[in-house]
């Protein structure tokens, strides 16, 4: 089975950089990487072309131009692209915890999705983190909060089953699920613009598709850099959009990533 890691960023290159540093320290390597930009300027891209020159796994920079917030959409381009029949998916400000694919690939299971834990890098520790290039953290690290979230434990987490049900504590900068789930309910649905909801929405198509779910509470486990909430002014319409998927029990969105392939 091929696997394929997406990365998504948006003009953080120095969360970006943590990131594609604590990739290099996986246990297991990705088969493929794509990196969903959402309009960063050359510095990002500059970063990018020099990661791919030291790497010894494909590297790919799919981009499109600044409008704004939207994530649905790179990320759509970005997953048509990939080769892999497993997609592992993080933000490019989540620094990955060492085992992180290897984890997510432990589990990987037909007709699931998985979603890990992630773990609060506080504010006054960010100059400390960069100036270390720190990517590596137990729970009794400086600078983290939630430290639960960070205890890395394969006897605890086999405490927590696959199950069909949604979850809350579902977060898109760490989940995994096949491809051919993902093209079954036409990916994210592009009509959300703007931070929020349009993670927790494909999960609710997979849910409504009949998929299950698993925690990957003790394992898979990421580090999320602090950074200031982004605008929520889009917030009330694409609760909206959630909740016409839950409403309707909907399991295809018409605007979605069939218009790539």
């Amino acid at each position: 089975m091929k696997n394929s890691l997406i990365i998504s960023t948006y003009n953080w290159p120095e969360a970006l950089a943590l990131v594609l540093k604590s990739l290099k320290n996986q246990t297991v390597l990705p088969d493929e990487v794509i990196i969903a930009d959402d309009g960063s300027t050359d510095e990002t891209k500059l970063l990018i072309e020099n990661f791919k020159k030291e790497s010894t796994f494909p590297v790919s920079h799919v981009w499109h131009e600044d409008v704004g917030f939207t994530k649905a959409i790179i990320l759509n381009k970005a997953i048509a692209k990939t080769e892999g029949d497993y997609i592992i998916q993080v933000d490019g400000d989540c620094i990955m915890h060492s085992n992180f694919i290897e984890d997510h690939l432990t589990f990987a299971s037909k007709n699931c999705y998985l979603y890990g834990s992630r773990v609060n890098i506080q504010k006054p520790y960010l100059d400390a983190l960069y100036k270390n290039q720190q990517v590596q953290f137990s729970p009794f690290s400086k600078g983290i909060k939630k430290r639960t979230r960070a205890i890395y434990s394969p006897f605890l987490s086999q405490f927590y089953k696959s199950n069909h049900q949604f979850s809350k504590k579902f977060r898109g900068c760490n989940t995994s699920y096949f491809k051919s789930d993902f093209i079954e309910v036409n990916g994210y649905n592009e009509d959300f613009k703007g931070w929020g909801r349009e993670d927790s929405e494909l999960a609710l198509r997979f849910f409504n598709k009949g998929l299950k779910s698993r925690r990957l509470r003790y394992r898979g486990i990421v580090y999320h850099i602090y950074h200031h909430e982004k605008s929520k002014s889009r917030l009330e319409l694409n609760n909206n959009i959630e909740l016409t998927t839950i409403k309707e029990k909907l399991t295809w969105t018409a605007n979605g990533v069939d218009k790539y392939h």
